[in-house]
């Protein structure tokens, strides 16, 4: 079942917020990894390069959890548990270097290796869980 990311959490993804990462592995662990992440059209959207772990790991369980804290506050926090609904190098790139502008002012994604292939990805909110401040 889906469910509407919007208001407060949606800000909160789509500000200058780290993300944490959680993703299911075959052996039943967690792997959890700090990304950059945005909203677009409702979904988290995520950006990585071919052959890393973390994105096998996406394709094989087709879920994961983002939780991202506020700004200055740790206690204010979004966690959305979603379905991987877009998995694509089309417009990757481009992708990765507005993510760079929004953490780290650059135009371009400065750490890129040559020879990398950008991936990004959209996972669509089943479950989306925010903690206001106190």
């Amino acid at each position: 079942m889906a469910a509407t990311l919007e208001g407060r959490p949606k800000e909160i993804i789509a500000g200058r917020n780290y993300a944490h990462l959680a993703i299911p592995r075959q052996d039943g662990t967690v792997q959890t990894v700090i990304v950059w992440a945005h909203t677009d059209d409702g979904n988290v959207m995520l950006n990585s390069s071919e052959g890393r772990t973390w994105p096998e790991n996406l394709r094989k369980a087709g879920t994961a959890t983002v939780t991202v804290m506020a700004d200055g506050d740790p206690y204010e926090w979004v966690s959305v548990t979603g379905r991987l609904v877009e998995d694509t190098h089309d417009g990757a790139d481009e992708q990765i270097n507005a993510l760079a502008k929004k953490y780290i002012d650059k135009d371009v994604y400065p750490y890129r290796v040559p020879g990398e292939q950008r991936v990004k990805f959209a996972l669509r909110p089943e479950r989306v869980h925010y903690n206001p401040p106190k």
